[in-house]
């Protein structure tokens, strides 16, 4: 910690005299700067290394002490505790000072000790305000690199257990790199309008971006001789397969009984997963929600989902042209899907289908 003896005092005073006096009293104990008028003090206050703190005369010709001090009270000099000098004998002039931001009034003619001890006392509290500054700003770095760490977390292990479900479902190609992009673009349109802005809030999407490519992970637990089916399912298989949103949910409930604290991509998650199915007339899995009960996460999972679905080819079909899935789209409005989504969805079709086109599967995949 840097001693007093390292201190800088900036005394800005018009009179030769008074500086002299003032130097003389000080310079044994801290480096002493002085400037004869406010605009050169200025100056002096916002150069490198800044002083510790300022003895500032209130009468001077020109800009008086006053206007001096509402200038450091802007910037980074406002950190600097200012001490008024003053011959001047009126209680209202030390109160006007003291409600600019002046830390002490000093009045002339000085007395050392006096001077001496309330100088000191300004260093030790700046000391000490530099001290818990430090400290705050070493606490938000901490913080803020366990965030980022918590957060890299998140997202290595939603994409583990995301390609853990790539691995029973090989098809899936770069479903999970287009859904993410779809629903994002969709959640920033959307957010503009005030029926959604209150959900679909920055930090919300970004969650949204995270939690997408679990929406399938319930697919885990279906029987690989339905899952790995190349033809179409029985109706008997098609009930089976229709278990893996309830899977999916499962397994995240087990996840947060397992943590100590609420976390909220897990609630997000869920949520995806386990109402991406519904449809907006009540028609789908695995609750038959309906119109806004169903979570607005789900209700663009769907979307994306589908969509994405349509236009990707399978061992049991090709996939559809952008315009064919786009008319299926518009046609499931207020039935399969949110209308208001479906309209953003027409709105951002352009940006569908280069999204489809960045991360198209290829023979390989």
């Amino acid at each position: 910690m840097m001693t007093f003896a390292q201190k800088t005092i900036l005394v800005i005073d018009d009179s030769a005299e008074n500086i002299y006096v003032l130097s003389e009293l000080l310079r044994s104990r801290y480096r002493v700067l002085a400037a004869t008028c406010g605009e050169v003090g200025l100056q002096i206050a916002n150069s490198e290394p800044a002083p510790d703190l300022i003895l500032l005369d209130v009468m001077m010709p020109g800009m008086d002490g006053y206007a001096v001090l509402k200038q450091l009270q802007v910037g980074r000099t406002r950190a600097i505790p200012v001490m008024f000098l003053t011959a001047l004998a009126d209680p209202d002039d030390e109160e006007r000072g003291l409600q600019l931001g002046a830390a002490d009034y000093i009045t002339k003619p000085i007395k050392p000790t006096v001077v001496l001890a309330r100088v000191r006392t300004q260093l030790e509290a700046k000391q000490a305000r530099d001290a818990m500054q430090d400290q705050k700003a070493a606490l938000e770095a901490e913080v803020a690199r366990r965030m980022q760490e918590n957060n890299l977390t998140q997202l290595v292990s939603i994409r583990a257990l995301a390609h853990l479900a790539e691995t029973r479902d090989p098809e899936t190609g770069h479903h999970i790199h287009r859904t993410q992009a779809y629903i994002v673009v969709l959640g920033n349109y959307l957010k503009n309008d005030p029926r959604f802005s209150a959900v679909l809030t920055d930090h919300r999407i970004q969650l949204l971006f995270k939690c997408a490519p679990l929406h399938d992970i319930g697919k885990v637990g279906i029987p690989d001789k339905i899952l790995r089916k190349s033809g179409r399912y029985t109706p008997e298989e098609i009930e089976i397969m229709k278990t893996h949103p309830t899977l999916g949910r499962d397994a995240i409930e087990k996840a947060q009984e397992m943590s100590d604290e609420r976390q909220e991509f897990l609630e997000v998650a869920k949520e995806i997963v386990y109402c991406h199915h519904e449809k907006w007339d009540g028609s789908g899995y695995p609750q038959g929600l309906r119109g806004l009960q169903i979570p607005v996460s789900a209700r663009l999972m769907a979307l994306a989902d589908v969509y994405d679905a349509l236009i990707s080819r399978r061992v049991y079909k090709d996939g559809m042209t952008h315009q064919q899935a786009t008319d299926i789209i518009v046609q499931g409005r207020d039935g399969h899907f949110d209308p208001l989504v479906v309209d953003a969805f027409v709105a951002l079709s352009d940006e569908f289908q280069a999204i489809a086109e960045r991360f198209a599967d290829t023979d390989e995949d």
